[in-house]
């Protein structure tokens, strides 16, 4: 077992099996540069061109960028390609922190919006069409909306629904696909983001398709943003000295999806569903994808398995899956794993899973149910310093325990639940020291915050 290790987390080839071997033959050949017949990403005329413009037409965009630094800087483009210094965005608290990173560079006064929360699982769920609205209604200057769709644990918000009251009120739609790249192949799967019409939507080839790591797809669709303006600022963000291994593999991904993706997609959810029967009729544990009130709005790929009846946490049943079963999921946080699963996923990696599993809950069938350990929503803190006066800013380190009414520097993120607790330039809350607290003394990991207990704080 020690030489079969079970990827269940990213990148979605999961060490080369979703890939066809002659792909990966010789692969220092792919290693090229713009030399005469290659093109070039920046300015792409010819063979990268006729890829993009393939991928452009499976995924349903008008035009598609390949990425190579990753989703992080097709949002980076995105947000500074739509956004002028000194506009107002409406933002999903769940965001990645590549959006708060794009907002700090573009000078963008963020309007944050908290998604609904599942306190069974502990986690962020479904944004609200209506939570939209509203934030429109109120920020009737905001130039647009940025939705995090899925989010880490595969919810996915109604994004048609959502997509027809921002454009009703002429604004654009930015959506992080970044883990859904894979959902345009299957009927069985929620719909893509470029189903529902969303204007820009950046996608993690390598997350959950058969692409290398760095690998991402943007795509635009409609006339309301300026491809001009965002071409533009990708040019002046991405590497001058793009991966030609990374930009094949991208073109590799969109083909093996569009000749077999739904094949493949089908058999990935026949072993899900096995796996999903055998837990819930055999062990004690939860999925989180078969919860009848998420019926539509999520993806089942994305493997959230709730371990509370072990008396263990999310954080020891991971280690204890890599430790004993030689098994690596791709997050836990205080009440769930959650595995990443693929095309590259045969019956045998859920057998294997299961298996585990259910050993694990043999080990502890003697335990009480893990109780509730304060895993909750946290109001979103005051904004006292604007995003993009920060780095300008003098800081210095502070114990978390003395900072309640500090302005922080950097994000402090808790696992679980994913979401930002405090973001730069917030004013640090009792109530958000509190959580941070339990939630490191649970064993529990927090972005921004140090090994000593300390965090970066304005002075």
């Amino acid at each position: 077992m020690k030489s079969s290790p079970v990827p269940f987390h990213m990148p979605g080839h999961k060490i080369g099996k979703g890939i066809p071997r002659n792909f990966l033959e010789d692969l220092h050949q792919l290693d090229m540069t713009e030399i005469p017949g290659l093109d070039n990403l920046h300015f792409p005329e010819g063979v990268i061109k006729e890829a993009q413009d393939l991928a452009a037409k499976v995924f349903g965009a008008d035009y598609t960028s390949f990425l190579v630094n990753g989703s992080t800087c097709g949002i980076h483009a995105a947000i500074l390609g739509v956004c002028k210094p000194g506009d107002r965005l409406i933002v999903s608290r769940d965001c990645h922190k590549s959006v708060i990173g794009a907002m700090m560079l573009g000078s963008v006064t963020p309007i944050y919006i908290a998604p609904e929360y599942d306190s069974s699982f502990g986690v962020s769920s479904l944004m609200l069409p209506s939570t939209v609205e509203e934030a429109i209604k109120n920020n009737p200057d905001a130039v647009g909306v940025v939705v995090t769709r899925p989010n880490y644990y595969g919810l996915c918000s109604d994004i048609r629904a959502i997509s027809d009251v921002v454009h009703s009120y002429n604004k654009i739609l930015i959506v992080d696909e970044a883990h859904g790249a894979h959902l345009k192949f299957s009927s069985k799967l929620p719909c893509s983001a470029l189903d529902a019409d969303a204007d820009v939507c950046i996608q993690s080839a390598h997350k959950t398709l058969p692409a290398l790591t760095q690998g991402a797809y943007m795509h635009i669709k409609g006339n309301r943003v300026d491809v001009d303006k965002v071409k533009f600022v990708l040019r002046l963000i991405q590497t001058s000295s793009p991966s030609y291994i990374i930009m094949a593999f991208l073109d590799i991904a969109r083909a093996i999806m569009e000749s077999c993706g739904a094949e493949l997609i089908e058999k990935l959810l026949e072993n899900i569903t096995w796996f999903e029967r055998m837990i819930c009729e055999n062990t004690g544990y939860k999925i989180l994808s078969v919860q009848p009130f998420l019926s539509g709005h999520v993806d089942k790929t994305r493997i959230v398995v709730n371990v509370r009846n072990t008396g263990k946490t999310g954080f020891f049943v991971e280690k204890i899956l890599r430790s004993q079963f030689n098994i690596q999921v791709e997050m836990a946080d205080m009440y769930n794993i959650v595995c990443i699963s693929t095309i590259a996923d045969g019956m045998k990696e859920f057998e294997r899973l299961y298996c585990a599993l259910k050993e694990i809950e043999k080990q502890f069938n003697n335990s009480s149910k893990l109780p509730d350990i304060n895993v909750r929503e946290v109001n979103i803190p005051l904004q006292e310093v604007a995003l993009d006066k920060i780095m300008q800013c003098n800081y210095k380190k502070q114990n978390l325990a003395e900072s309640v009414g500090k302005v922080s520097r950097g994000i402090i993120t808790p696992y679980p639940p994913g979401v930002p607790i405090v973001c730069p330039g917030e004013v640090i809350t009792e109530e958000a020291v509190q959580y941070i607290i339990s939630v490191i003394k649970a064993g529990g990991t927090v972005n921004g915050v140090t090994d000593d207990g300390e965090i970066e704080i304005l002075v």
